[in-house]
């Protein structure tokens, strides 16, 4: 055949199948379900006018929540997630819940600019405040109605070793953390003022691993790993369904001290702060929606507090821990976020 005959037959061949493809075109529009009926006029839409919508930065622009890892991550969700959603409707501002690790992981994010609002123990409290100028702004009436919480130290009831806390001489002791309140710092007091001193323990250990750190202790001491454990006051109530409450035994609670604490990053802008400190003080039991938030966070109100009401656990820590340099307040960068913020 030829080449001329050839090149006009591709010529038709890609003609008709244009053709073609135009008729499919075509037919699928004339079939397409439209919004308008017959009787209805068309709306003109001008492509010309547009509006920008910004889209905001989630990750940027939300604050960031953090519930000392005292508990595993479910319990602190559980706990707060109530109480966060109802503070973005009460401010308008975004908050996050993040969720660190450990109890030294949680005041290094502070310390960071990671974490803005922090509720944590008045022990990790004092200590942010030493090393990283954070400032109390509320704390919390507990279940009980008091604005206060302690420390208990438990055995094994059926351990006939020890009956009174002078027998916990020699004995194998685990706590919760080196930064916790009621876990480690106010039993540690507690032994003190009873002539007991960390050299007179076998052994000291803390729980091991992330998070659900009061679990760890007091199911350690259920399995007899070890003779003592130290835990917060209400603590016992989180494993209740996993251990008989019966074979726990409270050896002794340690004296009242300043409940936990909301406490704010530096250079966090001060108007927020006031959103925020506003919105938990707002927090009425006697409205039932109030209520139900409160009730999962454990907590009966909320109360302003500053940096003077955990003095009594700074002065514990300055006899059996080791205080640091104090910090050197910096101005607040233009945006009130620290350069470099590392999310968590």
């Amino acid at each position: 055949m030829p080449v001329h005959r050839l090149r006009m037959m591709g010529r038709w061949t890609s003609r008709r199948r244009l053709a073609v493809a135009v008729q499919l075109i075509l037919m699928a529009i004339w079939m397409m379900p439209t919004a308008c009926s017959r009787d209805e006029s068309a709306i003109p839409v001008d492509l010309s006018v547009r509006e920008d919508v910004a889209i905001p930065n989630v990750a940027e622009q939300a604050l960031t929540y953090a519930y000392l890892p005292q508990f595993s991550h479910t319990v602190s969700f559980q706990r707060h997630h109530l109480l966060i959603r109802y503070l973005e409707k009460q401010t308008g501002l975004r908050i996050r819940q993040v969720f660190p690790d450990t109890f030294d992981e949680h005041m290094r994010m502070v310390g960071q600019g990671s974490i803005d609002i922090s509720f944590s123990n008045p022990l990790i409290y004092v200590r942010m405040a030493q090393a990283y100028c954070t400032r109390a702004f509320a704390r919390v009436i507990e279940e009980n109605g008091r604005e206060r919480f302690r420390g208990e130290i438990i055995v094994r009831s059926d351990n006939p070793a020890i009956q009174d806390l002078t027998d916990s001489r020699g004995k194998r002791w685990i706590a919760v953390d080196p930064a916790s309140a009621g876990g480690f710092l106010y039993p540690m007091g507690h032994f003190v003022a009873h002539g007991i001193q960390p050299s007179d323990f076998a052994e000291i250990a803390f729980a091991p691993g992330p998070g659900g750190k009061q679990e760890k202790v007091i199911l350690a001491v259920y399995a007899g790993q070890y003779d003592i454990g130290s835990v917060r006051e209400g603590a016992l109530d989180v494993v209740a369904d996993k251990v008989d409450r019966d074979k726990i035994r409270v050896l002794a609670r340690t004296p009242w001290y300043p409940g936990w604490v909301y406490a704010a990053r530096a250079g966090l802008a001060p108007e927020k702060i006031g959103q925020i400190a506003g919105a938990l003080a707002a927090l009425d039991a006697d409205n039932p929606d109030h209520r139900r938030i409160l009730r999962y966070a454990h907590m009966t109100a909320v109360i302003p507090s500053t940096d003077e009401d955990f003095d009594k656990v700074r002065d514990l820590w300055q006899q059996v821990g080791t205080v640091q340099p104090g910090c050197i307040p910096k101005e607040a960068p233009a945006s009130d976020r620290p350069p470099g913020r590392q999310e968590g």
